[in-house]
């Protein structure tokens, strides 16, 4: 994207392109209130020259009646009820247009925000890693304000030119020059905010990666999950001078702007003044030549004082409405993001039963813009109803396997089998079903006891006895019935009556989540590593009687818990260095024996 003093006024106009498939999502949102809207907009707009007409007769009149002195002032009368009249209904059809713009402004609200989660949803895990992708989500997120507004705007624009139309057919009339006055005065103005609107856009997109740095310090310089590290690293000044530094940074910045905006503002408001003065003296002077009546002064006045609001008003919103219509690009930009995972043609069932497993050929996955593999030359079968243990130090690819396993993410290099056939080709959906994982680093939704475990087959969220059923296998159940709610008991701080729980309650409430649905393959990837060792151990035993006849894979550090898999894959910077039971392991003096009596050593 060009710095915004360099778009010029065809990037403006191509913006508007991204209109067309604005309001689709408008009509989307709502088609009876974007008719309505509609309806309200082109009555309204015919309503300023109308009560401008019906001055200038009511104007006229008292004038003939003033000279004439008849007595008969009935069609006087009627003229004041009709601008009387046209008052109301012009009052009437401002607050119902106001009233269909808030509607339909929080619906598309509503609904855009809605389309960004649900198109987030289906994009890859590895997208959300990469920073210019974050970028975009977060204009598209921060942008739902702003596209309610674009949507007032544009209405808007479509009234006034509907009003300008009907306002400029008198001036036309009486003096086409007067268009052509009008427009030189008001165009220096179009052009200042034209600039100025350019330059703030390119500051708001220059900004975005730091403005989202500046939310970041607000979150964790005020977060109950946050308070405890603050205070006890005492961060407090640290991040309130980091929030002090941006935020002046921003001020600095927009003040610069706004200032020159301002001043250039009060100068191109004189030249439009001028130029309505100058209209006005041509008006009164033919009026006092007999040309006009005073009817006619007042109304050509009146309408060129309008017509100069409103051009301004609409040259004014065109910079405003393409500038919308750029950010706009930003919000189609995201939608236009498509996920590399994607869905094969006829894909395959999951096999139901798995009959062999999952074999690596020479796997190998690197994350965006890095240059290390995380994993690499990866080959071994997790054959079917295998308990397989992953062991090694932070960093060696444990996690990222599994990712690749569940199809997460897809592999840069060689390819993953389920009995036989490569894993891309077979149902997404199914595979995500089939595959049950619980990460270490899980998360603590604050919500009640029943969906936090709900989530782990949230298609099951109304099944009570699923849900008990489960917090019993993951031992949660006892520390669940001594709440007050039980299962509707709210947790974490962030609502009204919750409960916080300790580390090893949530890890529990966590792992309940891998029963809630019939998977084929359960993982465990370091779930645990807040239980003491007994309950660790406890936890895994459980793990392990529930999961006979089914595949899974357990990662952990404790070396009792990993002892208890039928085989253990030993990783060294994303590579498989060792593998083999417990005993084999032992035997060979590798490395698995080095950490092992590392650790043993720390219980002596």
């Amino acid at each position: 994207m060009k710095p915004l003093q360099e778009v010029s006024m065809n990037e403006r106009f191509s913006a508007l392109s991204n209109l067309p498939r604005f309001f689709k999502l408008v009509w989307k949102t709502s088609p009876s209130l974007t008719i309505s809207n509609a309806i309200l907009r082109i009555a309204r707009s015919a309503i300023p020259v109308s009560i401008l007409y019906v001055g200038k007769l009511i104007i006229d009149q008292v004038v003939h009646l003033s000279q004439t002195h008849e007595s008969n002032h009935s069609y006087l009368w009627k003229l004041v009820v009709i601008e009387f009249l046209l008052a109301i209904l012009s009052d009437a059809l401002s607050r119902a247009t106001t009233l269909v713009d808030s509607l339909l402004g929080d619906l598309f609200s509503n609904y855009t925000s809605i389309q960004i989660m649900e198109h987030a949803a289906i994009l890859d895990l590895d997208q959300f890693e990469d920073s210019t992708f974050y970028d975009k989500l977060e204009r598209a997120r921060q942008q739902t304000i702003g596209r309610t507004v674009l949507l007032s705007q544009v209405l808007s624009q479509l009234q006034d030119l509907i009003t300008m139309g009907f306002l400029a057919a008198g001036l036309i009339v009486f003096n086409p020059w007067l268009i052509l006055l009008l427009f030189i005065a008001v165009i220096p103005a179009f052009l200042g905010e034209s600039y100025f609107n350019d330059k703030n856009y390119s500051l708001s997109r220059r900004q975005t990666p730091e403005r989202r740095e500046l939310d970041y310090l607000r979150y964790i310089g005020a977060s109950d999950e946050t308070a405890k590290e603050v205070k006890i690293f005492d961060l407090s000044n640290f991040l309130s001078e980091r929030f002090r530094f941006l935020s002046n940074k921003f001020y600095e910045e927009n003040k610069r702007i706004s200032v020159k905006r301002s001043v250039w503002g009060s100068i191109f408001s004189i030249l439009g003044s001028l130029g309505y003065y100058a209209a006005y003296l041509f008006i009164i002077a033919k009026t006092i030549a007999g040309s006009l009546t005073i009817g006619d002064l007042t109304f050509l006045a009146g309408s060129f004082r309008q017509l100069r609001t409103l051009m301004e008003g609409v040259l004014s919103r065109f910079t405003a409405v393409s500038q919308g219509a750029i950010y706009l690009k930003d919000f189609f930009d995201f939608f236009d993001i498509q996920p590399k995972i994607k869905l094969s043609e006829n894909a395959l069932p999951f096999p139901k039963p798995i009959q062999y497993g999952f074999t690596f050929e020479n796997v190998g996955f690197k994350y965006v813009n890095s240059n290390q593999w995380a994993n690499r030359h990866l080959n071994f079968t997790l054959k079917a109803g295998e308990k397989l243990a992953l062991v090694g130090e932070n960093g060696a690819g444990k996690t990222t396997l599994v990712k690749l396993l569940a199809r997460l993410y897809d592999p840069t290099e060689g390819r993953i089998l389920l009995d036989g056939r490569d894993l891309k080709e077979y149902d997404l959906a199914e595979v995500r079903t089939q595959i049950g994982v619980i990460f270490q680093n899980y998360l603590r939704y604050q919500m009640t006891v029943s969906h936090n475990i709900a989530v782990g087959n949230i298609h099951e969220k109304e099944n009570k006895e699923l849900i008990i059923n489960s917090a019993k296998q993951s031992l949660a159940d006892a520390m669940v019935q001594k709440l007050p709610d039980k299962y509707d008991q709210a947790l974490g701080k962030r609502f009204n009556q919750g409960v916080e729980l300790s580390g090893g309650e949530w890890q529990k409430i966590a792992l309940a989540r891998a029963y809630m649905k019939d998977a084929q393959l359960l993982i465990l990837d370091e779930p645990t590593s807040a239980l003491d060792a007994r309950a660790e151990y406890e936890v895994f035993e459980r793990f392990a009687e529930l999961t006979k006849g089914k595949t899974a894979i357990l990662i952990s550090h404790r070396f009792s818990t990993v002892r208890m898999a039928d085989r253990i894959l030993v990783l060294n910077k994303g590579e498989l260095l060792e593998e083999g039971s417990h005993e084999e392991l032992l035997h060979k003096n590798g490395r698995y024996a080095e950490l092992f009596q590392l650790q043993a050593k720390g219980y002596r």
